[in-house]
């Protein structure tokens, strides 16, 4: 025995972020969502083109600080999901 009771364990992360830098158009997600790996996160308009950012994998959006209308930068944090 371990010592550890069953529904003790702490799940894994991954941080979802930005591949290039630009202005959310939409957010599709809330904190608390259930996803699926191919799922449109959110969508970013980045030189006059629409950039859907996906869900990498199947999992829970754990944390999620954007809104419609915020400018990002590349490599800046979309989400956490937890999974």
């Amino acid at each position: 025995m371990n010592g550890k009771k069953e529904g003790d364990y702490k799940l894994a992360q991954e941080n979802v972020e930005f591949p290039i830098p630009g202005k959310v158009l939409s957010v599709n997600v809330s904190q608390g969502s259930e996803v699926k790996e191919g799922d449109v996160i959110c969508t970013l308009e980045s030189m006059k083109m629409e950039n859907p950012i996906l869900a990498p994998r199947n999992g829970t959006i754990a944390k999620l600080e954007l809104s419609a209308g915020q400018v990002v930068e590349a490599g800046q944090l979309v989400c956490i999901i937890e999974y």
